[in-house]
């Protein structure tokens, strides 16, 4: 098991049903884990980290669950 398997698993722990995220080299090895059969919590692509970060943000506000994006730090 790889830590990205560890980090989904705590995040479908903690009840995250989603995560707004802008793929890059950083995080390939979070988005490949999504690519296995579960895919959740569901991977929403932006088209820009910001854009990510703003769609948490209203996804929070509007549901009242935690927002989560995730991105590259390159």
């Amino acid at each position: 098991m790889k830590v990205a398997h560890y980090v989904l698993q705590r995040l479908r722990e903690w009840g995250v049903d989603h995560v707004f995220g802008y793929a890059g080299e950083g995080i390939n090895g979070l988005l490949a884990a999504w690519g296995r059969p579960e895919n959740r919590p569901k991977f929403a692509q932006s088209r820009h980290e910001e854009m990510s970060a703003f769609q948490a943000v209203g996804y929070a506000k509007f549901s009242g669950k935690v927002g989560v994006c995730a991105a590259t730090g390159s």
